[in-house]
């Protein structure tokens, strides 16, 4: 297992739509295994492909507390079945925005087929931050970021204030 760059907003890579698995094999493990790595060392809750600069439909994600044991939860091509018309907020934060957070309405349940890590169909549904931490990262896999829910004021005072930062580095 290795680290990997998390791409950080402004980056064209990041507004790609991502490619489906063909088979989950050692290579998409590898590359889960990596990622998983990559998202608790950052530290955050999940991490899609395209945010280390992969177009491949991968995501993991673990929503245990600090003091739990590690669940690490593995979606490759995730597909959304159901959304509830129930709706929820949160503030999200991104580890490719990184000290941006904002609150974000999203469905409080949803659907997801998916393929796990060792390629077995799966199914499973998602409520309440589980449901907006699996939407958020599913919109990643599509190009889509928390910020394109907010106004256009918003969104380009915090692009902004990111291209700001990436320039002081």
């Amino acid at each position: 297992m290795s680290l990997r760059k998390i791409l950080t907003e402004p980056n064209l890579i990041l507004r790609k739509k991502c490619i489906l698995v063909e088979k989950v094999n050692d290579e998409i493990r590898t590359l889960m295994d990596d990622m998983l790595e990559t998202m608790y060392e950052a530290p955050g809750i999940g991490l899609a492909a395209i945010q280390i600069g992969v177009t491949k439909r991968v995501i993991v994600m673990d929503l245990s507390k600090h003091d739990q044991k590690k669940s690490p939860l593995y979606l490759v091509n995730p597909k959304i079945t159901f959304k509830s018309d129930l709706k929820s907020k949160y503030e999200e934060g991104c580890l490719s925005l990184p000290g941006q957070f904002a609150e974000i309405e999203r469905s409080s349940e949803c659907h997801v087929n998916f393929l796990d890590y060792n390629g077995n169909k799966k199914e499973l549904k998602a409520t309440g931050l589980f449901s907006t931490c699996v939407q958020h990262e599913i919109d990643h896999l599509n190009g889509i970021l928390f910020i394109d829910y907010l106004s256009k004021l918003k969104k380009t005072m915090i692009i902004k204030k990111l291209t700001k930062q990436k320039k002081s580095l």
